[in-house]
């Protein structure tokens, strides 16, 4: 063959070559890209041809969550009807991810700490359940257990394999809104706080369900809702708020654990936690060594809205060592939420704004978590 004739037939190769290397590079970026996104929808079951079915297929988003109470329509018409319809649901989503290709399972998760944060209902054909305060007033091991056990066979049997519980938020303002308020802490005291968590943590493994630590580096001396806004915890937070963490971390008994988005200036007076690097780096994971999943709380809150645009946001707490992204998509619904973070992390991290060696760390957290659901 002509010397010539070889020469353009290498370049046609290389043509062709550069642009499938670029795509599988493409492709391998929005896979861990996907994994970082948790997100909310709408629907009792999805239809074929429904958007967000689609983009659980296409492999687009990594984990999902549901809810009773729709915040934004006040209906309580969202993910929960019953348990043959949330079973349905659920394992309508699993197949759906099954179907991506990706071999990579899909978080299902829910918030069902108990009492008063508890979306699968008595109503709903659910068990009862007891908040944690109640829980930890009692402190009784075996009463923990029981109801532990019961939450976790009830997540297993729905389909759920994520449970954004146990709060080990400390009741260190009971008057606080959307903690002591409501039930939501087990103690003031932290060695009570650790070891009610420990039973949950304990119980729920064994019914192959992840539990979450929340919310780091505490919420229980907040006066106000971070849902709402703004809120500034400096002159009442307790470094005590950290033990229970710290116990638990040394102990190996945490799965994944839930960033705060107070203000807390004795801390870092610059951002609140969710977006500090010298909070969610510096002391989670470099003070107390946790290596784990850490998942922000969610981006769609008034403390993180109501004073930075999705990209800044997004910029930040990936930054600062946060993995998983939650758009619980209820707060307010925006149907568009994968493509438009997709879109900004990517097009971050091409820029050179969020290092690429981040999302290879949060893919390598998050995959090494999901191998270990049953």
């Amino acid at each position: 063959m002509p010397k010539h004739i070889t020469f353009v037939i290498a370049l046609a190769f290389a043509a062709f070559a550069i642009p499938a290397a670029a795509q599988q590079t493409r492709d391998s970026l929005d896979l861990k890209i996907a994994q970082m996104l948790l997100v909310g929808f709408r629907g009792m079951a999805l239809a074929e041809n429904d958007t967000f079915l689609r983009e659980v297929k296409a492999g687009r988003v990594g984990s999902v969550i549901l809810f009773d109470y729709d915040v934004p329509t006040k209906e309580y018409k969202r993910n929960i009807e019953s348990p043959q319809q949330v079973r349905a649901l659920t394992t309508q989503l699993r197949k759906a991810a099954g179907e991506s290709g990706r071999g990579l399972p899909l978080f299902i998760s829910i918030d069902q700490e108990g009492g008063r944060v508890n979306r699968l209902k008595p109503r709903y054909g659910f068990p009862a359940s007891v908040s944690q305060q109640y829980l930890g007033k009692l402190s009784n091991p075996d009463s923990t257990r029981f109801y532990a056990a019961k939450t976790a066979q009830t997540l297993a049997e729905n389909g759920f394999n994520l449970n954004f519980a146990p709060s080990v938020d400390m009741n260190v303002n009971p008057d606080n809104p959307v903690i002591g308020k409501v039930e939501r802490s087990f103690s003031a005291e932290p060695r009570v706080v650790a070891n009610q968590a420990a039973i949950i943590i304990e119980e729920h493994r064994k019914q192959g369900i992840i539990s979450t630590l929340k919310h780091f580096p505490g919420h229980g001396s907040s006066k106000a809702d971070s849902h709402k806004g703004f809120v500034d915890v400096s002159d009442t937070w307790k470094p005590d708020e950290i033990k229970p963490y710290a116990d638990l971390i040394a102990k190996g008994n945490v799965d994944m654990i839930m960033t705060a988005h107070i203000f807390n200036a004795r801390l870092d007076s610059s951002v609140p936690a969710t977006l500090s690097k010298r909070i969610i780096t510096g002391i989670l994971r470099d003070s107390l060594k946790y290596q784990g999943v850490i998942i922000s709380d969610d981006m769609q809150m008034g403390a993180i809205t109501d004073h930075y645009g999705l990209e800044t946001a997004l910029e930040k707490c990936i930054n600062a060592g946060v993995d998983i992204v939650c758009f619980g998509n209820n707060l307010q619904y925006d149907p568009d939420i994968i493509t438009k973070a997709t879109s900004i992390i990517k097009r971050l991290v091409v820029e050179g704004k969020i290092p690429r060696t981040r999302i290879d760390e949060s893919y390598k957290r998050i995959t090494t978590l999901k191998n270990t659901l049953k």
